[in-house]
């Protein structure tokens, strides 16, 4: 039977397919009863699943991560499509065909990698340049950079997704940078690169985007300013000297790049560059965030999405 990918779904179809189940939470209701909370997957994107009175047997029949065969029904809930799971069965990976699941582009991928050796080629600053280079020579580093997500959900939540979102802001800061005489855009276009790195740490480099125990008591800023110390320790150690004052900036834009103490930065972004990169990495991600919610919307209105509460509105999404 032929699948119909998630982003292709609607509202009351009858399902008998596979998906990836990337998450699985069992739970207990107001009355006692158990529920399984699962995240199914296609390379097409995410959809929440239920499988209402269920129990230990059936939750321990399947890992995260597994293919799985569900049967049920979709429906709409909170305004968010869903599906309701009347049966679950694990599959073997050599019964589905994993070119519906893969989200990595390797294509794309090799793209983006050559832009971004292109764009650290091109800085002026020769501190910033031999450190780029250090870290596109190191394979051990690129090979997790391409296949590394942005976040576990909301935007860039794929397979490649952050080389895609440090690519964009590093593309935002050449091209707004130079509007601004007063900021360094060599210093604002590394730090839209680094910004994110410690996310190769903090998220799972697999199928399934999950943080690992690093990323749950560490936290990707954290690691990307450990990164940077080393990447800067091996420049050193080759004889190339770094400026501290030039690592100073650069630590001070990872760890500020959030914008808020609330948000999770450990420093409010004091610098030009920093307030800069905050405000341009808040612009991606909001909008990959918005764009994903009206492609993923099934409201009736042709106009608008249904209400996100996560966003507090609706969302126009009317195209000519």
């Amino acid at each position: 039977m032929n699948r119909t990918n998630i982003l292709d779904l609607s509202d009351g179809q009858h399902l008998e397919q596979s998906f990836q189940a990337t998450d699985k939470q069992l739970r207990v209701n107001r009355q006692g009863g158990k529920y399984i909370l699962l995240r199914l997957a296609d390379r097409t994107g995410v959809i929440a699943g239920m499988v209402w009175n269920a129990d230990e047997r059936i939750f321990e029949s399947f890992e995260r991560g597994d293919y799985v065969q569900c049967c049920g029904r979709t429906q709409v809930h909170n305004g968010n499509l869903q599906v309701i799971v009347t049966n679950i069965q694990r599959l073997d990976p050599s019964d589905v065909d994993i070119a519906e699941f893969e989200r990595f582009d390797a294509e794309k991928s090799g793209e983006l990698r050559a832009r971004l050796a292109e764009l650290i080629s091109q800085m002026k600053n020769i501190h910033l340049r031999r450190l780029g280079e250090a870290y596109l020579s190191d394979d051990d580093f690129m090979a997790k950079l391409i296949v590394g997500a942005a976040a576990v959900s909301n935007h860039h939540a794929y397979p490649g997704g952050l080389l895609q979102h440090s690519l964009d802001l590093m593309e935002l800061a050449r091209v707004i940078g130079p509007r601004y005489p007063q900021l360094d855009v060599d210093l604002l276009t590394f730090g839209a690169f680094l910004h994110d790195l410690g996310k190769i740490e903090e998220l799972s480099a697999g199928g399934e985007v999950s943080y690992t125990d690093r990323g749950q008591m560490v936290g990707h800023i954290v690691i990307g300013v450990q990164m940077l110390g080393e990447k800067i320790a091996s420049v050193e150690a080759a004889g190339e000297p770094f400026p501290s004052d030039l690592r100073l900036q650069l630590e001070h834009l990872i760890v500020s790049h959030h914008g808020k103490i609330e948000f999770g930065s450990p420093k409010l972004p004091v610098t030009l560059e920093a307030v800069a990169l905050h405000h341009l990495d808040n612009l991606d991600a909001k909008l990959a965030s918005y764009t994903s919610v009206i492609e993923a919307d099934v409201a009736a209105d042709g106009n608008w999405t249904n209400y996100n509460p996560s966003i507090g509105r609706k969302l126009w999404k009317k195209r000519d």
